[in-house]
């Protein structure tokens, strides 16, 4: 009859795989890479949060930075934005402003332009 294998072995085989690279009994023994494992799961969580934060963050940075340039400032920029009901994203103004700068003036030029009718 052909041996079966417990459910125990195969978590322990796949905890064990996932704490691959870890140091000394971290990647040896089951407890210790469990709770390795867990641990590194918890920390990518919060660091899949924390980059959304950051990226925002440089966005906002390179707006501000542009906008200047432009003689205005970011919360001018943003205020114009939505007062033209133009729904660009931070993402992509920040985009534009990198590699296209004259079609950023241009949008800010419209907007600035609109707000003062």
């Amino acid at each position: 009859m052909a041996r079966v294998k417990s459910l125990a072995s195969i978590k322990h085989k796949r905890i064990k795989k996932l704490a691959k690279g870890y140091h000394a009994a971290r990647s040896r023994r089951f407890k210790q890479a469990n709770e390795a494992v867990m641990h590194a799961g918890a920390y990518a969580f919060h660091g899949r949060k924390l980059k959304k934060r950051d990226l925002r963050a440089l966005w906002i940075v390179r707006l501000g930075a542009a906008a200047k340039n432009l003689n205005t400032s970011y919360s001018r920029l943003i205020a114009n934005l939505k007062a033209a009901k133009i729904e660009l994203d931070r993402k992509v103004l920040s985009d534009i402003a990198i590699k296209n700068p004259s079609v950023f003036e241009k949008i800010v030029k419209e907007v600035s332009f609109t707000s003062k009718k």
